[in-house]
């Protein structure tokens, strides 16, 4: 019997919609309608004095159902910013990775081990460069990390900020994980025609849906969409 797990990424854009508005509470409703188990989110702005061991979902105040794993990359005056991971779904352990080049924005990603349902699911949550030899080099670091869960249920997701086919960077991911059937495009919301938020489940054969979060509210939010996945649990062989 299939377990559902669904996961999502989200560039929330520091809350601040297309409108210009920030809103954190319309950012949390989007999250509200995506149903997942588990949300990676980018650009996520809190308050610099929380710790950053906390669980709480700063800022999202509707988020309540979800721990929160906190993973910043900089501080900004009085708030930091970077990585979270939501989860509803026990932590079991939690590594972050510093995946910034000297005289580039600040870059990271979040590992965290994840218990759900007596199953052990290993996620990896990143924000990556906007140059291809930053992500050139922020994969590789991301392969590495990959090599030490070998075997087990992966779901890597984020913010890659590679569309260009020629000059792709994180193909390396497809050969290593398996390239999904399809890669909806997220971003920007006016017009979505650019797949910078992707997913990638490993062993493939779990993956059973990838969409991206298009409704009206996700079009104000923020200038990506989310994209969203549905991932059977019980699929837990890699190759």
């Amino acid at each position: 019997m299939p377990q559902a797990l669904r996961v999502a990424t989200y560039n929330v854009h520091a809350c601040v919609g297309v409108d210009g508005r920030h809103d954190p509470d319309r950012v949390a409703s989007v999250i509200a309608e995506l149903e997942a188990d588990i949300v990676a989110l980018q650009e996520f702005t809190y308050p610099a004095g929380v710790a950053i061991e906390t669980r709480m979902p700063v800022t999202l105040t509707l988020a309540d159902p979800y721990e929160c794993v906190l993973g910043p990359t900089r501080q900004r005056g009085s708030e930091c910013f970077g990585n979270a991971l939501l989860t509803r779904h026990r932590i079991v352990d939690v590594h972050r990775f510093d995946l910034s080049m000297e005289r580039r924005e600040p870059r990271g990603a979040i590992a965290a081990t994840i218990e759900v349902r007596g199953t052990v699911v290993h996620v990896l949550a990143a924000h990556l460069g906007l140059r291809v030899h930053e992500r050139r080099f922020q994969v590789s670091q991301i392969l590495e990390y990959l090599d030490s869960v070998r075997h087990t249920l992966v779901v890597v997701l984020g913010d890659f900020n590679d569309w260009l086919p020629g000059r792709s960077v994180v193909h390396v991911l497809d050969d290593r994980l398996g390239k999904p059937p399809r890669r909806p495009a997220s971003f920007p919301v006016h017009w979505p025609i650019v797949p910078l938020d992707r997913i990638w489940v490993n062993p493939l054969r779990a993956l059973r849906r990838i969409v991206t979060h298009a409704t009206p509210t996700a079009r104000l939010a923020s200038d990506h969409f989310p994209v969203v996945a549905d991932v059977d649990v019980s699929v837990t062989e890699s190759a």
